[in-house]
């Protein structure tokens, strides 16, 4: 294939309207906009079929407070827990919704935030991400974002997106779209999380671009080597740039961890050189195949950067990361074709 050929499918990469990278964040009162809340920012790409590749890493951190929760989980896990000014203090600030039997946080107060998040840490209340998406504390959604007001230049599809799932973002001159997915399964020794698309027509999933697996383990005389993640200066846009695989690792690391105790990541990565942007953590590694003019995503960003140029060794202020861990899909290979293949 031609130069000419390749720069297309570059460029393809980071447009909006055929690239498959996507940011997932964890939503609260999705249906109500005043209330609508988003965390837990991460890269994100479609490996087609609706099934959505990620990092792990997320999932463990704890969220530390819930903007809204069930009346039931309230009255059985939280309440019974409290002292008598902890309860009088959770009471007020989340005062119950009789029609959705749900409590959402109502206070401006931030002692009021500072003693609830101590509360809950006494008392050992779970909110992890992981957790709070088992118990529906909040969902998770892919967040899709066009210059337009339609999905992918499609109005047939744009009727399937609600007033909680569609709305206009005039100050970044985007207009978002949401998309629902589930945690299918956390593959945490490879800091890879595998998320699928629920609640979706499947019209709408066939619109999203997708990107081909390559399961090789890719030497480091390999050229054509990328990372696509977002925009150097914000979530906006996409950015793609030359990458080089400057060695190997049998890795070990240890996650911390309060409640569930700490766990290892652990297996083969790659050493990478490049740019990397801080939050750059999903984003997917593709590699050019000559023969048949595809790009294929073989590698997700792990940790941004274990060995970087620093500032009197602190992360704060210094954004030019120049090293990167990658885990090879290759470590998952059999589990995803498992899924794949259902």
């Amino acid at each position: 294939m031609t130069n000419k050929e390749r720069l297309q499918k570059q460029l393809e990469l980071t447009n909006e309207q055929t690239s498959p990278l996507f940011r997932i964040m964890f939503t609260q009162n999705i249906n109500i906009a005043n209330k609508r809340h988003f965390e837990n920012n991460i890269c994100a790409f479609h490996i087609g079929n609706g099934y959505i590749l990620s990092v792990a890493h997320n999932l463990k951190p704890e969220a530390k407070i819930f903007k809204s929760i069930e009346e039931s989980i309230f009255n059985n896990d939280i309440l019974p827990y409290l002292n008598e000014a902890q309860k009088q203090l959770f009471l007020n600030c989340y005062p119950l919704d009789s029609t959705t039997q749900k409590r959402y946080w109502n206070s401006n107060n931030p002692s009021d935030f500072q003693f609830t998040i101590d509360a809950l840490k006494q008392i050992n209340f779970d909110t992890r991400w992981v957790t709070f998406l088992e118990k529906k504390i909040c969902k998770a959604h892919l967040i899709i974002q066009f210059k337009n007001d339609q999905f992918y230049n499609n109005a047939t599809l744009s009727k399937h997106f609600t007033a909680a799932t569609y709305f206009a973002e005039p100050a970044i001159n985007r207009h978002t779209f949401l998309v629902e997915v589930e945690l299918v399964e956390a593959f945490y020794s490879d800091d890879i999380a595998l998320y699928k698309i629920i609640n979706t027509p499947q019209e709408v999933i066939d619109a999203m671009p997708s990107a081909t697996i390559d399961y090789s383990i890719l030497s480091d005389e390999q050229e054509h080597y990328y990372c696509l993640q977002s925009s150097p200066t914000s979530e906006v846009g996409k950015l793609l740039n030359k990458a080089q695989i400057d060695g190997f690792t049998e890795h070990f690391a240890i996650f911390q961890e309060r409640i569930g105790g700490n766990y290892i990541l652990e297996g083969l990565r790659y050493l990478i050189k490049g740019y990397f942007r801080f939050g750059s953590s999903g984003a997917p590694y593709f590699v050019y195949d000559t023969k048949q003019n595809e790009f294929k995503v073989n590698a997700i960003q792990s940790e941004a950067c274990p060995i970087q140029l620093s500032i009197d060794n602190k992360r704060d202020g210094n954004f030019q990361y120049v090293n990167a861990i990658a885990t090879p899909l290759y470590n998952i290979k059999e589990k995803l074709e498992a899924y794949q293949n259902l």
